[in-house]
């Protein structure tokens, strides 16, 4: 019987990349968007709208937000999930605010506006390398079964039951929060800039994620064919298929295991096996158009 098993080294390179990740769209919305009054989609985005408003700082309406996103999210999404969002949402408002502080201090006592690296007149450009970092961000913290929080935790749920690319329900809701900025800034600029940083975003996003997510397949050749499916079932959420076979060279019967996963799972899956069987043989080839349940629908 396959027992799951916490690989603490794994573990600690999850929370790494998610680090790295908040930290890249900390330094996106800090240093590019919040200066030149970008507005954006998400929670964040929501949190930034008060910000040009009321001068609220977003860490504090972004915190209170996640809140009670993450109450709701706790059973569907499972614990695992939630505790690394906890840690993202808790660990990116303490950048929001620390990188604010510091850009204010460059500037000298007193400074209130978050200084313009780029220029006064260099709003596009903002938006161009701002979105960016944020997707870019956004992408190592889902692939390492994290997230920043607000709406990515709506879309995380709706990719868990929905084929639903993570960018584009990202995108939908986006479209909705960014229009409804020009009644509260009365500025199309703003607004324009609002939608190019949106669709910049969720193109990096997008991109990042598929190019990783691209699907894979395996074939294992193992003595403990039942123990590492059990093992691929809980930790991969993944299905196979055993099939007999016979060795050319020993003439001795085999097991194979043919698997389809997405392209990320791959490191979790030759740890998986090592730890069950070192001298299993795999061979992995990539996937092209798979269909399916778990994966795109057939049409």
């Amino acid at each position: 019987m396959y027992k799951i098993r916490i690989d603490w080294k794994n573990e600690v390179e999850d929370y790494l990349f998610i680090t790295f990740g908040l930290l890249m769209y900390a330094v996106g919305w800090t240093v590019f968007l919040l200066p030149y009054g970008i507005p954006s989609g998400g929670l964040t985005g929501v949190s930034a709208l008060i910000y040009y408003v009321t001068g609220l700082e977003m860490q504090v309406t972004y915190l209170i937000g996640n809140v009670f996103l993450l109450l709701c999210a706790m059973k569907v999404l499972g614990l695992k999930f939630c505790i690394k969002t906890i840690y993202a949402v808790l660990l990116l408002t303490f950048f929001l605010w620390g990188m604010q502080r510091l850009l204010l201090a460059q500037e000298g006592d007193g400074a209130v506006q978050l200084p313009r690296y780029l220029g006064d007149d260099q709003g596009f450009m903002a938006v161009i390398f701002g979105s960016s970092l944020c997707g870019m961000g956004l992408a190592q913290c889902f692939l390492h079964q994290g997230s920043t929080g607000g709406v990515d935790i709506v879309a995380a749920v709706v990719n868990k039951y929905r084929h639903v690319s993570l960018g584009r329900m990202l995108l939908y809701v986006d479209i909705f929060i960014v229009s409804a900025s020009y009644p509260l800034l009365h500025d199309w600029q703003r607004l324009a800039f609002g939608f190019v940083d949106m669709f910049v975003c969720n193109m990096v996003l997008d991109y990042v994620m598929n190019y990783v997510q691209q699907s894979v397949q395996f074939f294992i050749i193992t003595k403990n064919p039942q123990e590492i499916y059990e093992g691929i079932s809980k930790e991969l959420d993944r299905s196979a298929t055993l099939l007999p076979g016979t060795g050319c060279y020993s003439q001795q019967p085999v097991s194979v295991l043919m698997v389809v996963a997405k392209k990320n799972q791959s490191v979790a899956l030759f740890r998986l096996v090592k730890a069950i069987d070192p001298t299993a043989f795999i061979s992995q080839t990539k996937a092209e158009g798979v269909y399916g349940e778990g994966f795109a629908k057939l049409k």
